[in-house]
């Protein structure tokens, strides 16, 4: 009987100290960026350097990415369990192979980067005023892939835009020498381009956006796994508290994160960077409906318009639901996700 018991004993000692072996244990996520690393990455970064992942008992590893549509099909493959990418990217796979796709769980590009760009010269105002006029663009780009959509929105035919395709790297140099009238861009990386040219991308250039045009989307945020989300929901809401803690810190002292960045990739040019950063934070993440909802959320309206855009411009065979995109069941309090102020 004593040793019955103390085998018992035994047995429940190491069952005891097996299961407060496996709560210590932190959940691994594997996180893809959307591309290489720039300042608008910054608070993943900020997040790990500072702790916050670890606050949450997670072990995030950061990869660079290769493209935001990229981003959607990693963690469809099961390389990745969570990233940083594109909500119509989610859209698209999400129509056509239900309850695969990833699901957004933070919104960080609450205005689409989407755009077209010409030269503060040029005769062109709108979109309406493409027809006969040359654009360049690449021909796998989620710009290109609007435009469709764009000219029936504004009345012109689509087939009198001529159509140049062009490497995404020559565009702006295209433009400069003026065998384009007009490029498709995503605002974040063509702005800087100009930068780097030593240009002034608001005196010397017209930025026309598809959300002025008719075509109002979300685009870029924080997506995980359906097997994440499922399995372990508590992991998610505390991947998403840190990265919202980071990125609010992050806004506030954009200096620091640049350096901190840096620290990451000596050869990143901290000047430009940190000007990505601020002009991403301004146009494309502190929107009015921002500052209302909170960074992170969505208007569920207007989620539902933008999935039944991406739809009709790619002719998908079904409108898949809000809910099989977005989830803010994983969001923190509305009061934890207030706009910090970005100064002048």
């Amino acid at each position: 009987m004593t040793l019955t018991r103390s085998l018992a004993a035994l047995v429940l000692g190491i069952t005891i100290s097996i299961s407060a072996a496996s709560a210590q244990e932190p959940t691994r996520i594997r996180f893809t960026l959307d591309w290489k690393l720039q300042g608008v990455h910054a608070w993943y970064f900020w997040a790990q350097e500072k702790g916050y992942f670890a606050a949450e008992k997670l072990a995030v590893a950061i990869d660079q990415g290769e493209g935001s549509a990229a981003t959607v099909t990693r963690i469809m493959s099961g390389a990745y369990d969570a990233g940083f990418g594109d909500i119509n990217a989610i859209i698209q796979n999400a129509a056509t192979k239900p309850g695969e796709a990833p699901v957004m769980v933070y919104m960080i590009y609450n205005k689409a980067p989407f755009a077209l760009l010409t030269k503060a010269a040029s005769p062109i105002t709108s979109f309406k005023d493409l027809a006969g006029k040359t654009l360049g663009t690449p021909p796998g780009g989620a710009s290109f892939k609007l435009l469709p959509l764009l000219a029936k929105k504004n009345g012109i035919a689509y087939d009198a835009i001529k159509i140049l395709n062009v490497a995404p790297n020559l565009q702006e140099q295209m433009l400069l020498q003026g065998q384009v009238d007009v490029i498709a861009i995503f605002t974040v990386t063509s702005y800087m381009n100009l930068v780097a040219l030593k240009l002034d991308p608001e005196k010397d250039f017209r930025w026309i956006s598809y959300s002025d045009s008719g075509v109002d989307l979300y685009s870029n945020g924080v997506m995980v796994s359906r097997r994440l989300a499922t399995e372990k929901p508590e992991a998610v809401k505390g991947l998403v508290r840190a990265i919202n803690k980071a990125m609010r810190e992050v806004l506030a002292s954009p200096d620091a994160a640049i350096e901190l960045l840096a620290k990451q990739e000596p050869l990143l040019n901290a000047a430009i960077e940190k000007q990505r950063l601020i002009y991403a934070a301004r146009t494309l993440i502190a929107t009015p409906e921002a500052a209302e909802l909170g960074i992170g959320d969505v208007n569920e309206q207007r989620m539902a318009q933008s999935v039944d855009t991406i739809v009709a411009a790619f002719e998908l065979p079904r409108a898949p639901a809000v809910t099989d995109v977005f989830s803010r069941s994983f969001l923190p309090p509305k009061a934890e996700r207030v706009m910090p102020d970005l100064g002048n």
